[in-house]
């Protein structure tokens, strides 16, 4: 350390004596939640959980834009990522993430995903703006949870950010509006697509699930679109946010700051 710098820090010791002991809190400008899958078993009896970087790229857009995230998931406690989105794991398929490998061994993040809240505690109005993670549990979990329905519909029919991606957007299908209309009927909307499905289906030689989303999504009159094979896509309509898969969680995180700024 240069006599520049140590003389700079005894300075402001001497100017301000407690402020090297005091706990940095950094500024908020709210609370955005961001709701992850408890976990599941797969049809194929796979352990499945929630994907990282999902949850890790819309955290670190979201608090690098001055926003406090709080984790939730459907059950509460202790969540489990599925294990190909771990850039530690054997398989190297997530070797380049480093925004989740550093979530997951910063000791002032990782132990968020030991503790989340569950859905059934939390109070809407405390938060600006929700994101809803996929991964393959929620394939399992999301679309039978009414508490999960009610938030969205909070959210969304207050005007406040709405954003949800990859099977994640399985969260929104089974919404409905005041009118009994379903809240993605006829809206531009995006998801994990049919044929990513297939990808990985075809690459465990084998099926997670007996459904796709894109299929269910226009099932339920919504106009989806995608942006090729594992590409960065998110979609917004009106204060609806959507994204396809893992690739679009920083891209989703960067629309819900957007709209909140505005």
């Amino acid at each position: 350390m240069s006599n520049f710098f140590r003389n700079t820090i005894l300075i402001l010791l001497v100017i301000f004596p407690g402020a090297a002991f005091a706990e940095y809190q950094p500024p908020t400008k709210g609370k955005v939640l961001l709701v992850a899958s408890s976990p599941a078993t797969a049809d194929n009896g796979w352990p499945v959980g929630f994907w990282m970087a999902e949850l890790s790229h819309p955290y670190d857009e979201l608090t690098y834009a001055g926003y406090e995230v709080v984790i939730a998931s459907t059950s509460g406690g202790v969540i489990e990522l599925d294990a190909y989105s771990d850039p530690r794991h054997e398989s190297g398929y997530s070797v380049n993430d480093i925004v989740s490998l550093g979530f997951l061994e910063s000791p002032s993040t990782a132990p968020k995903l030991e503790n989340t809240i569950s859905i059934e505690d939390v109070n809407h109005e405390d938060y600006v703006a929700i994101v809803v993670a996929g991964g393959v549990a929620p394939m399992f979990t999301f679309r039978e949870n009414e508490t999960l329905q009610t938030l969205i519909s909070e959210f969304y029919l207050s005007g406040r950010p709405t954003a949800a991606l990859c099977h994640g957007v399985s969260s929104l299908l089974d919404v409905k509006l005041p009118d009994g209309s379903y809240l993605v009927e006829g809206k531009s909307v995006t998801a994990f697509s049919v044929v990513e499905d297939k990808e990985v289906e075809a690459s465990i030689n084998g099926k997670f699930f007996g459904w796709y989303v894109e299929e269910a999504l226009v099932e339920r009159g919504a106009v989806y679109s995608q942006g090729g094979l594992w590409a960065d896509y998110a979609i917004q309509d009106g204060n609806l946010i959507t994204g396809q898969q893992q690739y679009s969680g920083r891209t989703v995180g960067r629309l819900v700051a957007a709209m909140l700024e505005e």
